[in-house]
């Protein structure tokens, strides 16, 4: 099997993680991460009494929101789908 065969068949593999439960769990925990970035630009924001900056770092928390928003949906859909949780 060639290099590339390999790549192929190790991405195939990994797409399917992106929609699997711990996959959706790394994905929220990793928003998490970016919650922390967003609060220390806001502080950092306001006590410059940058407003340009703030405003930044408050459309970066509206995406934040919806990404994970849209992460724990797609958790919802994904336990409502398994036969076995009923």
């Amino acid at each position: 099997m060639s290099k590339i065969e390999k790549a192929k068949a190790q991405s195939a593999s990994l797409k399917g993680w992106k929609h699997s439960k711990p996959g959706l769990w790394l994905s929220i925990g990793t928003s998490a991460f970016g919650a922390i970035s967003i609060v220390k630009d806001v502080r950092k924001a306001r006590e410059e009494s940058d407003t340009l900056k703030l405003v930044n770092a408050l459309v970066g928390a509206a995406a934040l929101i919806t990404g994970t928003a849209l992460l724990v949906r797609e958790l919802r859909q994904l336990g409502s789908d398994d036969v076995l949780l009923g």
